[in-house]
């Protein structure tokens, strides 16, 4: 069950590979993310020497009140995972075209994961096709419906 999703990324890329993985938060942070507040529109995930962070999103304090003065929603947060994923992830970051987007926030136990994917850019006639199909969609749950 996803807490936070970032709809802009599935619409504008199309996933190569997906991965999980864990991310460092405050405690007033991870009780925002499961009071569904936050947003991932517009982050990406960056590789800096051997560790990879989530970059531009959104994250509100839980309570305002008695949130740190300096506190940045947008700062970056690392993510947590495996030597071979990050090695992974540098070779995917180099090539030309692909980009790393994060898809959604969820709880796993008493953790929240970050579900990241390598994504490519979908062309125009790709996003058309896209519209078509979930229109056609929409189309089709109306009928059965209604019958």
């Amino acid at each position: 069950m996803s807490l936070i999703f970032n709809r802009k990324a599935t619409f504008k890329y199309e996933v190569q590979e997906k991965i999980e993985a864990g991310i460092e938060l405050f405690g007033f942070e991870v009780k925002s993310i499961r009071g569904k507040h936050g947003s991932l529109d517009g982050s990406y995930v960056s590789v800096r020497g051997n560790e990879v962070f989530l970059i531009g999103a959104h994250i509100p304090p839980y309570q305002v009140n008695n949130t740190p003065r300096e506190y940045d929603s947008y700062r970056a947060r690392k993510l947590l995972l495996k030597k071979e994923e990050i090695k992974e992830l540098i070779g995917k970051e180099k090539v030309k075209g692909l980009t790393i987007v994060p898809i959604s926030m969820y709880n796993k136990g008493h953790k929240i994961k970050v579900e990241i994917a390598v994504m490519r850019g979908k062309k125009q006639h790709d996003k058309r096709a896209s519209i078509k199909k979930r229109e056609m969609d929409r189309e089709i749950r109306r009928t059965l419906k209604n019958q």
